[in-house]
């Protein structure tokens, strides 16, 4: 009776020690280890992937996207799009609904020479695993002229994509179409300044309520109330280097910087508002929600845990003695 009781218990305990740490959660400082990645230059946290960032390199490098593990800083995938020429100036990466990922080839290192730039659109994948996707190209034009711009979002509820441009005076916020149109052009519009700094990247909140855009030493956060931003306050963000990434965590309780180089560094810092409740991953609630009412969490759960199952080891032992 001894034999099959001790096996459940180390059963038990095993399946304790395997509950995730908040590294799993992709909360947590990393370096991007990959040689390949030396000018990542944009962020985006995976919502089917817990702890996975996408990003890619700045110009010169191709059609490749690449998944990053931040509990080891290395690529688990390397995505190569099809269907979608020889990239120019890919500066921004955004997750919209249905886990499509935004990639935008919208730089324009020329100060705003380009009569057009180019969206591209295509499915995360299930499997992290090097393959070739078809992506949907985009056209795109700017109704007041060509312009350099290096942050994109896309609205988690809507699907509504916006780019900030990049001006050492500030910039705007342009609305797209409701839908892009993979036919003919797809004609942004003005809809909002945004003053005061050059943005290098933005990012929505996963509710769709904030809007953060940073710039190479400083960032500043908005309410996005229905796309007529209104200013919420200026954040320090760490210095990396030459700062061009920014990205709400998964759950939209932190919001992580990069930076290009090689072995970039990625490092958090808390989102304003700190995570809402009616964020649209479903994860945005508070630590007792997220564990299911008990109001542990990491380290703490774990260790409830594991005494749990030890008492339950400790009295059956007690029990077999009696029997005994």
């Amino acid at each position: 009776m001894r034999r099959p009781f001790a096996l459940l218990a180390a059963a038990l305990l095993t399946g304790a020690l395997a509950v995730p740490a908040s590294a799993a959660d992709g909360d947590e400082k990393f370096t991007i280890k990959d040689p390949r990645i030396t000018e990542s230059s944009g962020l985006a946290a995976s919502r089917q992937h817990p702890g996975v960032y996408w990003t890619h390199n700045d110009s010169d490098d191709g059609a490749y996207l690449y998944a990053v593990d931040s509990s080891t800083g290395e690529t688990v995938a390397t995505i190569t799009m099809s269907g979608v020429g020889s990239p120019r100036d890919v500066e921004a990466i955004s997750i919209g609904p249905d886990n499509q990922i935004y990639v935008g080839d919208i730089g324009d290192n020329l100060g705003g020479t380009w009569p057009y730039v180019w969206i591209y659109r295509l499915p995360e994948p299930k499997n992290l695993r090097d393959q070739t996707i078809k992506a949907t190209q985009y056209v795109v034009k700017y109704s007041d002229g060509p312009r350099d711009a290096e942050s994109l979002v896309v609205h988690p509820k809507t699907g509504r994509v916006y780019i900030v441009d990049k001006n050492e005076k500030g910039g705007h916020l342009f609305e797209g179409p409701a839908q892009l149109s993979p036919s003919g052009s797809n004609v942004f519009r003005p809809v909002a300044e945004v003053p005061d700094l050059e943005a290098t990247d933005a990012t929505l909140s996963p509710n769709g309520q904030h809007l953060v855009v940073r710039s190479y030493f400083g960032a500043i956060a908005y309410d996005w109330n229905g796309g007529k931003i209104k200013k919420k306050q200026r954040l320090g963000v760490p210095f990396l280097g030459q700062g061009e990434s920014v990205t709400y965590t998964a759950d939209g309780k932190k919001l992580m910087y990069g930076a290009e180089g090689a072995d970039s560094p990625v490092e958090p810092q808390d989102a304003p508002g700190g995570g809402d409740s009616d964020s649209s991953s479903g994860s945005g609630s508070s630590a007792a929600t997220e564990s299911g009412g008990d109001g542990l969490t990491g380290n703490l759960k774990t260790g409830a845990i594991v005494a749990g199952v030890l008492l339950v080891v400790v009295l059956g032992v007690r029990g077999m003695r009696r029997r005994g």
